[in-house]
C-alpha cells in the first residue's frame, strides 16, 4: 500500500468538516479545555510558516486534550479590519469588504489544508457586523462609566498617508511604510482609560500561569513607580510639578527640564531673550517619535535649549537654577517636566558635563567628579542635603516626603509609564465610534438598540488632506439627530483602531451566534477561563494588556465570571530562513507553505515545524530536515506491513512503548514537541529491530495522531482498527503507561577489581549483591583480575557497579 498523502489528505480534511468531529459543546459531562491560539489577519499574502508553528503547537494540544477525555475548544477566526487592508484597497481599486473577503477564503482553504482541528462553526471575523455590534456595546459601556473620553493630543502625522502612526511605525522621522516625513501635530482623540486598571493590571499577574518573561515585560511596560510630586516655582510665579522616585536627592537638583511641548514654552514666550533657537528645537523635536526620543535615543549623545530669562527655585534651598527643553523628555509621561540630579543619574550626568552645569554629591559614595554615580541600595548617607544630612537614603526618603507634604508643595506619589490607550483613526476600514455630536448636547452616545452602526459601502476610502477620516465627505451618513434632544448631530467619522476587535475575540467563541449578548451567560460560565493561549512574544504587551484591560472592565459589569481572561499564556519563537537569517521577500527565503505541503505533505510538514527545534527559540528552516521527517512517515507506514502478531504489546517492546507513552505524554503538556516526536523516532527504530505487533502498532498511531493526522486515521482505517474500536483515531482515548514498565527489566553494571573497570554485567534490576557477584566472576575479563585471589571485600552501588577487592590467596 502507497503512501499516497495527496489523496488521503483531502479526503480526511473534508470528512472531518462534514461530520463535525471537532466541534465542541456549550456543556456536558467531559471537562472542559479552552485552547486559544492568536487569531491571524488575513493579508494578501496568505498563511506563512510563521503562522504554522503556534496553529500546529495548539493543535498538537488540542488533539491530545480530546484523546484525554476533555470537551475541547480550540476556534479560529480573523482580526480583519485594519490600515494594510485599506492600503491596498486603495492601490488596486478594489473595495476593503472584498479584499477582506477574498484573503480570508484563502487562509480558511489554507488551514483546512494543514488539518487542524479547529471548530469551523464558531469562525468569527472582526468585520463582521454581528461581532463589531458588541465590539460598540463594549465601547459604550466604557464611556458612560467614565473610561472612554475625548481629549487633544499630540499624534505622529504621516504627510503622504494622512493618517496617524503608532511611535513604532515613525523610523528616524519617516514613515516606516511609505518613507515620506512625518510631523507632530495635535489632534483630538478617543482615550480608554486603561491607567485606572494599571495595578489590578500588575497585581493579578501573580496567579496566573504565564512564562516569567511575559509577567516582566508586563510589569516593563506598566511601569510603576513609587516617589512623590513636588512643586517647583519659575521665577515667572508659575507651578511647575515633577515626579521623581528619589525625592531625597532634592538638594542635589541643580537643573530642570521641561518638554519641548510643554505649554509653558508657549507661554512663556514673551520672556525668553532665545526664543528663536526655542522654537527651532521645538520644531525639531516635533519630528521624531516618542519612541525615537526616548528609547532610540538612550545611549545618545543629549540635546536641548536652556529656557533663557526664566528660572526655577529649588524648594528645599530655595536656590535659582536653570530650565532646559530636551527631547528626552516626553509631555505624555508624567508631568512634562523633570528635576536633575547629575551627581546620581547617569543621564542627567551627561547632560551636565555638556552644557557646564553644576554637580552636587548628596548621597555619599559617588565619584562625581569622573562618572556619574546611581545609588543601588538604601544604605547611603545623605551629604550636603541640610536636614537630611547624616540619614541613610532608607530614612531621608519618608522624612523628605513628610517635610514636603507639610510645606505644601509635594506628597507622595505612585506612577505608571502606562499611557492611556488611543483609541481613534482617522480611517474607513474600521469599526464605526457609536458617538454623535450635538451642538446643544455635546458627545452622546448612539442607543443600544441601534447597534450596530454600520459602516457605510462608500466608493472612495481614500484619505482626506486635513487628517479627517473618509467618512467624513458622507454627509449623508454623518448628519444625523441627536439622541438626546432630537436636533441635528454629527456622527463621529473617526474609526476604532484594529486592537478593537482582538481585545474581546476569545469571548465570542465561547458563544459565536448569539444575537442577544457577546455571549450568553451559561457559555461564558463554561468556557471561563481560557486554559492556554500561545502567541507571540510581540503581542506580550499592547495585545495582552489591552485584552486583559477589557475582561477586568466587562468582569466589574458583571458580564464575564473571572477577573482575568487566560489562565497560561506560552510564547514561540519565530521560524527563520535557511542559514539563520529572517525571512523576508528581499532575502527571497520565505518559506511557502502551499509549496512544502504539495511536494510533501501536510503531515510532512507538521511533523518538521514541530521537530524544528525547541519550540520558544528561534528556529532555522532547513529543507534537509523537512525531508528527514518525510522519511520518518515512510517508515511508519512501510512498518504497516510488517506485523507479526494480534492484539496488546508484544514482549520485546513492551517496556519501550510505556517509556515512549510516558515521555510523549509529558512532552506534549510541556511544548517539547521535537523531543516527543524524537521519543517516536526512537520508537520505530525498535519495532524494526524487534518487530512489531498490531498492539505495538496501534500505540504508535495513537501517539502520532496529534502530530501526523492524516497519515494516522488512513493507516488505522485500513488496518481494521476504525472498524475494532468503533471510531477514528482522534476519538479513541490516549494511551496510558504503567509506571512500573518504564523502568528497564535489567541494566548494565560496572564490574571493578581494586577500584578499576574490568568490565560490565548485565543483571535483573535490584540485583542483590551474591547474584553480582556471580554473575560478575563469569565474564573472563573479571576472571583474569581475580584468578589466584581471594575475595576480601565487595563495594555494591546497586544498579551500578560492583568493586571487588581483592589480595593473593596464602
Amino acid at each position: 500500500m502507497k503512501y499516497d498523502f495527496a489523496s488521503i489528505e483531502p479526503k480526511w480534511q473534508k470528512k472531518w468538516r462534514e461530520e463535525k468531529t471537532f466541534a465542541a459543546a456549550n456543556g456536558g459531562d467531559k471537562p472542559k479545555f479552552y485552547g486559544l491560539v492568536e487569531f491571524p489577519y488575513p493579508s494578501g499574502q496568505g498563511l506563512h510558516v510563521g503562522h504554522a508553528r503556534p496553529y500546529t503547537a495548539m493543535d498538537v494540544v488540542a488533539r491530545k486534550k480530546r484523546m484525554d477525555g476533555y470537551n475541547v475548544l480550540f476556534p479560529m477566526g480573523y482580526d480583519a479590519f485594519g490600515l494594510p487592508t485599506e492600503n491596498y484597497a486603495i492601490k488596486n481599486h478594489i473595495h476593503p469588504a472584498q479584499v477582506t473577503h477574498d484573503n480570508i477564503a484563502n487562509f480558511t482553504k489554507q488551514l483546512q489544508m494543514l488539518g487542524y482541528s479547529f471548530d469551523w462553526d464558531r469562525v468569527i471575523n472582526t468585520t463582521d457586523p454581528e461581532y463589531y455590534k458588541w465590539t460598540q456595546w463594549i465601547f459604550l459601556q466604557l464611556y458612560q462609566k467614565g473610561l472612554a473620553y475625548k481629549t487633544t493630543m499630540p499624534v505622529n502625522w504621516c504627510t503622504s498617508c494622512k493618517c496617524v502612526l503608532a511611535n513604532e511605525e515613525v523610523v528616524e522621522g519617516v514613515c516606516e511604510r511609505c518613507g515620506a516625513p512625518v510631523v507632530r501635530k495635535e489632534k483630538s482623540q478617543w482615550m480608554l482609560k486603561i491607567t485606572e486598571y494599571a495595578q489590578r493590571l500588575i497585581d493579578d499577574l501573580d496567579d496566573l500561569d504565564f512564562i516569567e518573561r511575559v509577567k516582566i515585560q508586563q510589569k516593563n511596560w506598566i511601569g510603576r513607580s513609587t516617589g512623590a510630586e513636588v512643586t517647583f516655582k519659575a521665577t515667572t510665579g508659575d507651578d511647575i510639578v515633577v515626579f521623581t522616585t528619589r525625592p531625597d536627592t532634592l538638594f542635589g537638583a541643580t537643573y530642570m527640564v521641561i518638554s519641548p511641548e510643554h505649554a509653558y514654552v508657549a507661554k512663556w514666550a514673551g520672556q525668553l531673550t532665545n526664543l528663536d533657537e526655542v522654537q527651532a528645537y521645538v520644531a525639531a523635536a516635533a519630528r521624531k517619535s516618542d519612541f525615537e526620543r526616548t528609547e532610540l535615543a538612550a545611549d545618545k549623545e543629549k540635546t536641548g535649549v536652556e529656557l533663557q530669562g526664566v528660572r526655577a527655585v529649588n524648594p528645599v534651598n530655595g536656590k535659582e537654577i536653570p530650565i532646559f527643553i530636551s527631547d528626552y523628555v516626553l509631555a505624555s509621561y508624567g508631568t512634562g517636566a523633570i528635576m536633575a540630579v547629575p551627581a546620581h543619574d547617569t543621564r542627567d550626568w551627561a547632560f551636565a558635563k555638556k552644557f557646564g552645569l553644576p554637580i552636587v554629591e548628596v548621597v555619599q559614595g559617588g565619584n562625581v567628579q569622573e562618572e556619574a554615580f546611581t545609588l543601588k541600595d538604601d544604605t547611603g548617607i545623605m551629604v550636603n542635603s541640610g536636614f537630611l544630612d547624616g540619614l541613610t537614603v532608607k530614612q531621608a526618603i519618608p522624612t523628605i516626603t513628610k517635610w514636603l507634604t507639610e510645606q505644601g508643595i509635594g506628597h507622595e506619589q505612585v506612577n505608571y509609564k502606562l499611557r492611556d490607550w488611543v483609541f481613534s483613526r482617522q480611517r474607513y476600514w474600521g469599526e464605526p465610534i457609536p458617538m454623535v455630536w450635538c451642538d446643544q448636547c455635546g458627545w452622546v452616545p448612539l442607543p443600544e438598540e441601534q447597534l450596530p452602526l454600520l459602516l457605510p459601502d462608500v466608493k472612495s476610502y481614500e484619505p482626506t488632506d486635513n487628517g479627517e477620516s473618509p467618512l467624513a465627505h458622507m454627509t449623508d451618513w454623518v448628519e444625523t439627530t441627536c439622541p438626546h434632544c432630537g436636533g441635528p448631530a454629527r456622527r463621529e467619522t473617526d474609526t476604532m483602531p484594529q486592537w478593537a476587535g482582538s481585545s474581546w475575540y476569545f469571548l465570542r467563541y465561547m458563544d459565536p451566534h448569539n444575537q442577544e449578548a457577546l455571549a450568553s451567560r451559561e457559555a461564558l460560565d463554561y468556557w471561563s477561563p481560557v486554559d492556554w493561549y500561545n502567541g507571540g512574544m510581540e503581542h506580550t504587551t499592547l495585545h495582552l494588556l489591552y485584552s486583559r484591560f477589557w475582561h477586568k472592565f466587562l468582569y466589574d459589569l458583571g458580564v464575564v465570571p473571572t477577573k482575568e481572561p487566560y489562565k497560561k499564556r506560552t510564547s514561540h519563537g519565530m521560524i527563520l530562513g535557511e542559514g539563520g537569517e529572517k525571512m523576508s521577500k528581499s532575502r527571497g527565503n520565505v518559506v511557502n507553505p502551499n509549496d512544502v505541503v504539495a511536494e510533501f505533505g501536510a503531515d510532512t510538514m507538521r511533523l518538521y515545524i514541530m521537530f524544528i527545534g525547541d519550540f520558544e527559540k528561534a528556529a532555522a528552516w532547513s529543507a534537509k530536515a523537512v525531508k528527514g521527517c518525510k522519511r520518518f512517515l515512510d517508515r511508519v507506514w512501510n512498518l504497516s506491513e510488517q506485523l507479526a502478531g494480534e492484539k496488546g504489546y508484544s514482549k520485546a517492546n513492551e517496556s519501550a512503548i510505556h517509556k515512549a507513552i510516558k515521555k510523549v505524554s509529558e512532552d506534549i503538556e510541556a511544548m517539547k514537541f521535537n523531543t516527543a516526536i524524537a521519543a517516536l523516532m526512537a520508537l520505530v527504530n525498535d519495532f524494526y529491530a524487534n518487530g512489531c505487533s498490531r498492539g505495538d502498532y496501534q500505540a504508535l498511531l495513537l501517539m502520532l495522531s496529534p502530530f501526523a493526522p492524516h497519515a494516522v486515521e488512513e493507516l488505522w482505517e485500513s488496518l481494521g482498527f476504525a472498524g475494532e474500536t468503533g471510531g477514528m483515531a482522534c476519538q479513541q482515548s490516549w494511551p496510558a503507561y504503567d509506571a512500573s514498565k518504564t523502568v528497564d527489566a535489567e541494566v548494565q553494571m560496572a564490574v571493578q577489581v581494586g577500584g578499576k573497570l574490568r568490565g560490565t554485567v548485565t543483571v535483573p534490576l535490584d540485583s542483590e549483591q551474591d547474584a553480582v557477584v556471580a554473575e560478575a566472576l563469569k565474564d573472563p575479563k573479571v576472571q583474569k583480575f581475580t584468578e589466584g585471589m581471594d575475595i576480601v571485600k565487595v563495594i555494591l552501588v546497586k544498579n551500578k557497579l560492583v568493586n571487588l577487592i581483592v589480595k593473593p590467596k596464602k
